[in-house]
């Protein structure tokens, strides 16, 4: 499935996903572009699913891509724990008002709380 370019070659494209990435794990909670939070949500899932794995190789390849080795250790020591029982959807968009300046559509992408709640019925939100 082809993803967005986000309007720039691929070099910054990924150093802009890998800042974001780092920043999303670092926070748990960042205000971004409502394009930039879309893509971000399946680079955030992959380094989750990596964190879940747990090996050395999953850390290798983490840490090539997250740009400080804290944000590395937290990701793989607490994160991972919290997503053991979910098996994907480890990030939330959320639409904010457009921005003021220009009015591109803002969003939040956060991480979401890592125990499953079991709903009871229908209706219950």
């Amino acid at each position: 499935m082809a993803r967005s370019r986000l309007r720039r070659v691929s070099g910054a494209r990924k150093a802009l996903l890998r800042s974001l990435v780092t920043a999303l794990f670092q926070y748990g909670r960042i205000t971004t572009t409502e394009s930039k939070a879309k893509e971000l949500r399946h680079v955030a899932d992959k380094m989750i699913s990596l964190a879940k794995r747990g090996d050395l190789h999953a850390r290798r390849q983490a840490e090539a891509f997250i740009m400080d080795k804290a944000v590395t250790k937290k990701l793989f020591d607490e994160t991972a724990k919290k997503y053991t029982e979910r098996n994907g959807g480890y990030t939330r968009v959320l639409k904010l008002e457009a921005r003021l300046g220009d009015k591109a559509p803002q969003a939040i992408i956060e991480l979401v709380d890592g125990n499953l709640k079991k709903r009871s019925g229908r209706g219950v939100f």
